[in-house]
């Protein structure tokens, strides 16, 4: 008498893991095996299973190639734009002339509605003096936190901050990137502000900003000590 050998779920499991091929030689089970909806209740057949699964993985597939796509585009347009404000700063003989040209860059090429740059130090030209800011003016502690942490944040200001960097504009600002630039011989920040609340916020990530802080930082550095 041939012995009968009992299997249960896993062993079944294991064994068409072991041979995958196992259907391909036994195409009529694939006919007449079933499978419960999830959600209907309704049998489907193994084959159509198995297509829903590949359409499903398919479009999970489609999505990722788009975000990366999507990436990739964004990447590329704010490299162009970098491009566009290292140019525009190369070309400023003065730091008038640099201050002009950052501003047209940020609010042209990066959609900001307004832009300040206040140099910390002390200038003896007057044409020069609403770009600096003395080291002890006590404006300068709004953003000690900023200064402290060497990195750019984005938000929103306090309206004593507001007032004291956009003056009759401040009821204006909604948003706003921070931006410390610190150099051995430069201390200097420089904020971007928004009309729209949403434009800069705190989860944004801060790499251009940074990389906007060394170009601006350098050719500033460069200016100052002509």
């Amino acid at each position: 008498m041939t012995e009968q050998i009992a299997l249960n779920a896993e062993d079944v499991v294991s064994y068409l893991q072991q041979h995958p091929d196992f259907f391909s030689e036994h195409l009529e089970l694939l006919e007449t095996l079933t499978i419960p909806h999830p959600i209907h209740g309704n049998t489907v057949s193994l084959i159509a299973k198995q297509l829903e699964i590949f359409r499903t993985k398919h479009q999970q597939f489609e999505n990722q190639l788009t975000t990366l796509i999507d990436i990739a585009k964004d990447n590329d347009t704010t490299s162009s734009r970098l491009h566009e404000l290292t140019l525009a700063l190369l070309n400023a003989s003065t730091l008038e002339m640099a201050v002009k040209n950052l501003h047209q860059v940020l609010t042209e090429c990066f959609f900001t509605d307004f832009v300040v740059l206040k140099i910390i130090g002390e200038t003896e030209n007057t044409e020069l003096s609403p770009f600096f800011l003395a080291a002890d003016d006590k404006h300068l502690q709004g953003f000690s936190e900023e200064f402290a942490a060497k990195q750019p944040r984005c938000g929103h200001l306090e309206e004593p901050q507001k007032q004291f960097l956009f003056e009759e504009a401040a009821a204006e600002v909604k948003s706003c990137a921070i931006i410390p630039i610190l150099y051995p011989n430069l201390s200097a920040l420089l904020v971007i502000a928004s009309r729209d609340e949403n434009r800069f916020h705190s989860s944004m990530g801060n790499l251009f900003l940074t990389q906007i802080s060394e170009i601006v930082g350098t050719r500033l550095v460069a200016l100052l000590a002509d």
